[in-house]
């Protein structure tokens, strides 16, 4: 098992950089914004998600009305209360499909899978083993983070 000690706050300043993960979580086709197909996608697994609320969700982001939700939109309608940690850490709770507070090789591979960019066996073995790991134990918080390459150093 590897550690994975919880950091202080990022530094305001970042936040766009520290944001971009949560943003691609959300962004499932990888085009660069969120569409409605992308939340649905998202919260298939959240009953209360219908169309109309998924088509209010983008129409309260979306500032050009574009039918889309790009980057600086998503950044504008983030809570000021959610800190960068929150935001990570609720992503990261999406993937742990099973809830162990650990990312491992079944919840990243359907997470992979899911965002459209399906991996065989031994990427993800590879990507567990990035962020400092045993596959076999999977990742936690901040081992996640390595794999993203958010550079957890510049976490203050």
């Amino acid at each position: 098992m590897c550690p994975s000690a919880r950091h202080p706050h990022r530094n305001p300043a970042a936040k766009s950089t520290e944001i971009r993960p949560a943003f691609d979580v959300l962004d499932a086709d990888r085009d660069g914004r969120i569409s409605g197909d992308d939340l649905r996608a998202f919260f298939s697994r959240v009953p209360a998600a219908s169309d109309d609320v998924i088509a209010a969700m983008i129409s309260a982001a979306d500032a050009d009305r574009s039918g889309f939700v790009e980057f600086d939109e998503f950044e504008r309608i983030l809570p000021a209360a959610a800190s960068d940690d929150e935001i990570m850490e609720e992503a990261f709770r999406l993937m742990d499909r099973d809830g162990d507070g650990r990312v491992g090789f079944d919840d990243l591979k359907a997470y992979l899978r899911w965002a459209g960019m399906p991996a065989g066996d031994e990427d993800v073995l590879e990507m567990i083993r990035s962020g400092g790991c045993d596959e076999s134990a999977g990742v936690g918080f901040d081992d996640l983070l390595r794999i993203l390459a958010v550079d957890s150093d510049k976490r203050t």
